[in-house]
């Protein structure tokens, strides 16, 4: 017997809709800090994200602050603006 289009798709989708909510779950989210804070929590929270320590992001920004014409700064600052902070715990 042939199937029509669409029969027995909505199993699948029901599935992979399934798939992507827990892979949605368990995404991490690039979050500013709350604890690992200096200033505004954008290298602590990326260093949450990545998993490295906040100290090696500070000094890679300093780097780049340095030996490029500021373009740490402006990285930070428009983190500062367009990334949310972290939910409070």
């Amino acid at each position: 017997m042939a199937r029509g289009r669409g029969e027995g798709s909505l199993g699948v989708m029901t599935t992979t809709n399934n798939i992507l909510n827990e892979a949605g779950d368990k995404m991490k989210t690039f979050r500013r800090s709350r604890e690992n804070r200096m200033l505004a929590g954008v290298c602590g929270g990326a260093a949450e994200l990545l998993g490295v320590d906040a100290a090696i992001l500070r000094v890679g920004l300093v780097v780049a602050t340095v030996f490029f014409a500021g373009a740490g700064v402006v990285l930070y600052a428009a983190c500062w603006l367009l990334v949310p902070e972290a939910d409070s715990a």
